[in-house]
């Protein structure tokens, strides 16, 4: 069983991570807070990559509230139907557009209560709109983080709220806005699922995980 990290090897680790990139941001492409908004709820069981290659084809032209119910619901799955659960997120943003010109100007709202309002939005996308739009130090816990968290001992958790909870507490204030993205980046790279890469890592000392890889 992975034990927890203690509070000066927490530091250590963000101090890396953050020489290592001072500037993290989110790998989803968009142009402004509607944008990525729509990104994010596309994302959900998906993978940017595939969500990014969905979006060049119709941000340029209707990525903006207006523009994405001018093609409607059947239009919009027309553009995203290589994205997992496309029908269901069609139908969410075609709605989401609709709430957002006629309860908020067509602007994202930059309160978790009023984003997790929208449909296709839970407390995760929230997280990451209130992070990536408008700086809020919030911790969207998807697998990767998830998995780094547990794996590392850095904020052991059975659930993802769990996760998130103990994820606010520990890591030092100075980090805390870009962790998130850290965080997601590592596990995504470097502590996979499978086989972490544990000859890359470049925080394999202070990791408390047992089972660390060797080749």
């Amino acid at each position: 069983m992975t034990s927890q990290m203690n509070a000066k090897d927490r530091k250590e680790m963000f101090a890396r991570f953050q020489a290592a990139n001072p500037h993290p941001t989110t790998e989803l492409e968009y142009a402004d807070n509607f944008q990525l908004l729509v990104a994010v709820i596309l994302s959900a069981q998906s993978t940017d990559v595939a969500v990014n290659l969905a979006t060049r084809k119709f941000f340029p032209e209707h990525g903006t509230p207006e523009g994405i119910l001018a093609l409607g619901e059947e239009g919009l799955r027309e553009y995203i139907k290589t994205i997992g659960l496309y029908r269901n997120k069609a139908k969410h943003v075609i709605r989401t557009c609709e709430i957002l010109l006629t309860e908020h100007d067509g602007q994202v709202p930059d309160t978790r209560a009023a984003l997790e309002a929208l449909p296709g939005v839970g407390r995760k996308t929230a997280n990451v709109v209130l992070n990536t739009a408008f700086g809020q130090p919030t911790i969207a816990v998807d697998t990767h983080i998830f998995r780094v968290a547990n794996r590392t001992g850095l904020a052991p958790g059975k659930n993802v709220n769990q996760v998130e909870q103990k994820l606010l507490k520990v890591i030092p204030k100075p980090y805390l806005q870009d962790a998130h993205h850290w965080l997601i980046l590592h596990g995504r790279y470097i502590c996979v699922a499978r086989k972490p890469k544990c000859p890359e890592c470049g925080i394999a000392d202070l990791c408390r995980y047992p089972e660390k890889t060797s080749a």
